[in-house]
């Protein structure tokens, strides 16, 4: 039988902006625990980035990107985000962040 998931989960997110190309994937230990890395094409100015990570984590998830939102880091590439309901993608991100894996 399936365990169901939660109906929120908090991810910790470390933002690369500025990459040559988004992808969601690999691990890095930062101040919120183990995160999960999203490099995103766009630039760290007017919170531009955060709401590329915000799109891209939706994405990744598979969940409406108003599912998705800040909890913390607004300035900082050290992230939160509050996913509501965080479907059935959840599985694949936990294991992008247990191995350290990309795409």
């Amino acid at each position: 039988m399936p365990v169901p998931a939660p109906d929120r989960l908090t991810v910790a997110v470390r933002v690369k902006p500025g990459a040559a190309r988004s992808r969601v994937g690999g691990r890095f230990d930062g101040p919120h625990g183990p995160a999960l890395v999203i490099a995103v094409n766009a630039p760290a100015v007017d919170g531009r980035a955060t709401e590329a990570a915000r799109r891209a984590l939706a994405g990744a998830l598979d969940v409406r990107p108003s599912a998705v939102s800040l909890r913390a880091g607004a300035a900082s590439r050290d992230k939160l985000f509050l996913i509501e309901r965080p479907g059935p993608a959840l599985p694949e991100l936990l294991r992008r962040l247990r191995d350290g894996s990309g795409e």
